[in-house]
């Protein structure tokens, strides 16, 4: 598509650059939801020996898994901060959105290539594509919000690059079940694995797809800005942010708390499903029930609590959220049977919506409105995510292994959001 007639500085608030916007998290939110959640790390498994060998390391076709998630995102956790300061530096921030998205889309599509008789570094290595496209893509994706939308507006256009995605993402696993389950009604013969793996190439075609609208759309990268030395000038962004939020309580102030409570939230949509199935012996159709609850309910979510913050304020409708996390591990704790636990996932699902949704909205406006660099900024958020990732994963995989009890993993999970907690109160969000 021809982006030539794209506006160069389109008006705040504009209707179809918002739409346009938020279609990008409808493209990508696919990945997230049916490639890491819901069909293919049953899919890897199945296919994949229950033991392999990477580097002479003999280890479980699931510690594999797990590692890779691991490997992707410490890979991207590294490599963000620098190429967002290059992005700003540089007028490339919708280049990279364009590079991680198409390298994302790639890695997808290579899925559908990988089977039982095929190596298992084709199935790994195109998940961490997928992963690091779809990670290294957001920060990119983010730090739109304060360009395309004014401050008042930040919570609902956030809500709705969210719902968005929620919509999306779960239409496409609808269509993916389907052809799974009823594979004679799209002309599939293969009850095999092929139907699997037409979801995977879908995903992929759907991501790359959907996003040539976002990209013809969002303004353009301006051409003035210098094009030599950008490695360098990319590290000065990034010191020039650590020194302004060092001097930024409210901001430092929040980071640390999201990155305590994002290590509560993330470990527990990772790993909900592995504790149905251990815990409650829940089955594959019941899992996907499961996911597909959570994905609908945090619609919903996103968009009550984007009305709670206009009555009460981020930071209580952050904190009241933390409140009700701290609830789910506690009940999660408890919870004995598959009714108990449609109940808890749908509590997960009402605050997973809106919880990320605010997040978003309320460091945008924590970020001081002369900012030009709101690229680095956003970095600095989405390397304290995926460090949070990292390290709640970690803890849970951690504290089951010297416990032996993933219900005691989940209630320590609580005490991430009893820390972030207390760490939120020391944080002013201009109203």
């Amino acid at each position: 598509m021809d982006i030539s007639n794209a506006p160069l500085s389109p008006q705040l608030n504009d209707k179809k650059v918002i739409n346009a916007w938020a279609l990008f998290d409808w493209a990508n939110s696919a990945f997230a939801l049916v490639i890491t959640v819901a069909i293919f790390p049953a899919y890897f498994t199945t296919v994949t020996a229950d033991t392999v060998s990477v580097f002479g390391i003999e280890m479980s076709n699931s510690s594999l898994f797990a590692y890779a998630i691991s490997g992707s995102y410490l890979l991207i956790a590294i490599f963000s901060p620098l190429l967002s300061g290059i992005a700003d530096s540089g007028g490339k921030k919708k280049f990279f959105l364009k590079f991680f998205t198409i390298f994302g889309s790639i890695g997808c599509i290579s899925l559908f290539f990988y089977d039982s008789g095929s190596p298992v570094a084709l199935g790994v290595i195109g998940f961490m594509m997928g992963m690091i496209g779809f990670a290294g893509g957001l920060v990119f994706y983010n730090s739109y919000l304060p360009e395309i939308a004014t401050e008042d507006r930040y919570d609902s256009v956030s809500a709705k690059g969210f719902s968005y995605g929620y919509i999306g993402s779960v239409l496409l696993l609808i269509v993916n079940l389907l052809i799974i389950q009823k594979p004679e009604w799209f002309g599939v013969a293969d009850k095999g694995t092929l139907a699997a793996r037409i979801s995977f190439l879908m995903v992929g075609l759907w991501w790359i797809g959907f996003a040539l609208i976002p990209f013809r759309v969002l303004p353009p990268d301006p051409k003035d800005k210098p094009q030599g030395g950008l490695l360098s000038r990319g590290m000065e962004e990034l010191k020039k942010v650590w020194r302004e939020l060092k001097e930024q309580g409210s901001t430092k102030a929040f980071l640390i708390s999201f990155f305590c409570y994002s290590a509560g939230v993330q470990t527990v949509l990772f790993l909900a499903s592995i504790f149905a199935e251990k815990e409650l012996n829940f089955d594959a159709g019941k899992l996907i029930i499961v996911v597909l609850v959570l994905q609908l309910v945090a619609i919903l979510g996103a968009y009550l609590f984007a009305k709670i913050s206009e009555r009460l304020g981020n930071i209580a409708s952050i904190f009241i959220m933390l409140i009700i996390w701290v609830g789910i591990c506690v009940l999660a704790y408890f919870v004995q049977n598959q009714a108990q636990f449609f109940l808890v996932a749908a509590s997960v699902g009402l605050v997973m919506g809106g919880i990320q949704s605010l997040s978003r909205s309320t460091y945008s406006k924590l970020i001081p409105e002369e900012t030009e660099d709101t690229t680095s900024y956003f970095s600095f958020y989405d390397v304290v995510e995926k460090v949070a990732i990292i390290v709640g994963t970690f803890s849970f995989g951690f504290i089951e292994q010297i416990t032996g009890s993933m219900r005691i993993s989940v209630l320590v999970l609580a005490l991430f959001f009893i820390i972030s907690l207390l760490i939120l109160t020391r944080v002013r969000v201009k109203s």
